[in-house]
């Protein structure tokens, strides 16, 4: 009998496991979608570009993908509450003027580090309090954030350009910490993976999409929505200077006008991946490969030799393709 038991208490969980493996599948079709699509993209273009297809060309998308992979990390949070950021792009702006604007004022890398998290920090706290507290709309807080911290962007150093003065600030964006793995691109990873495991598993991750679904029922259910939204505000700045710190270590000069078209492609970036304007849905895959999209979309256009021109208009194709998916997949829910 005791054999018979464990078998069938084996059997049992293998029929589990096997049941769970389709369902996790199932939950990240959306992202499955993107995937084999940038997969189509890429053979598109090498068929006419072969060098599309080369290793150097897709380090390139990596590389230049990255500040905007890690921006559209931090968007993701405030559209999943049901919100809108658009001063990401000038806070990305911001903070390689301030850092520039430190080390030449004699601050070491570290330092001048700091000050440009310190633009994030209190850009995104500005805008987590007139969103909560001032009851504002997001739209006209973060546009009012866009546009003062842009023109920050130029008063600080009268709109010139800034070279970046500590000799070694490259290693922040091209070092490897463990080898072969550039720095870039262990910081996309790791940020993915921890926002996509507290979304998924923890519970104040899960709040996030309660807040964006309902926030009166959230409310009511006694989540804190007030703190979520300041946090989810707050977080999404402090990525935006982040990518703003890695841009310039890795061009090693700051202007101000360098996140002018961020704004827009991190929002197209959350929304292709998956990610409700409504709230309540997206996930920190879907923005990953949202902006590897974009990204390999501006690749292709360049490799071709299509007008630069046309970038914004394939954009803002996907994201008015997006938006329909997403429009008409919530008709059918309901």
């Amino acid at each position: 009998m005791s054999d018979t038991a464990n078998r069938a208490t084996t059997t049992n969980k293998l029929r589990t496991t096997r049941s769970r493996v389709p369902a996790v599948l199932l939950s990240y079709r959306t992202e499955a979608a993107i995937a084999a699509a940038i997969v189509v993209l890429l053979v598109a273009v090498g068929m006419f570009v072969p060098a599309a297809l080369s290793m150097g060309n897709l380090q390139n998308i990596i590389q230049a993908a990255a500040p905007l992979i890690i921006m559209s990390l931090g968007v993701l949070l405030v559209v999943v509450t049901g919100g809108i950021d658009l001063s990401v792009g000038s806070v990305f702006s911001l903070t390689g003027m301030v850092t520039a604007l430190a080390m030449a004022s004699g601050a070491d890398g570290l330092t001048a580090s700091a000050a440009g998290l310190a633009v994030g920090l209190v850009s995104g706290s500005i805008n987590g309090l007139l969103v909560t507290v001032v009851g504002l709309a997001p739209f006209v807080v973060t546009l009012i954030t866009y546009a003062v911290a842009g023109s920050l962007a130029f008063i600080v150093t009268s709109g010139r350009s800034m070279p970046i003065g500590a000799p070694d600030f490259w290693l922040l964006n091209s070092g490897e910490i463990i080898p072969a793995i550039p720095n870039h691109l262990l910081f996309c990873i790791i940020l993915m993976v921890v926002l996509e495991y507290v979304l998924r598993k923890v519970v104040v991750g899960r709040w996030f999409y309660a807040v964006g679904s309902s926030a009166v029922a959230a409310r009511l259910l006694g989540i804190p929505v007030l703190r979520i939204k300041f946090a989810a505000y707050v977080v999404s700045s402090l990525l935006a200077s982040f990518a703003g710190l890695l841009t310039v270590s890795y061009i090693l000069n700051a202007e101000a006008t360098a996140g002018a078209s961020l704004m827009l492609q991190a929002i197209a970036a959350v929304v292709i991946g998956g990610a409700s304007l409504f709230g309540g849905t997206g996930s920190a895959i879907g923005a990953v490969l949202g902006a590897l999209m974009i990204t390999c979309i501006q690749n292709g256009v360049n490799l071709i030799g299509v007008n630069s021109f046309w970038q914004g208009s394939v954009t803002g194709a996907a994201i008015l393709l997006a938006v329909l998916i997403d429009r008409f997949s919530n008709k059918n829910r309901i």
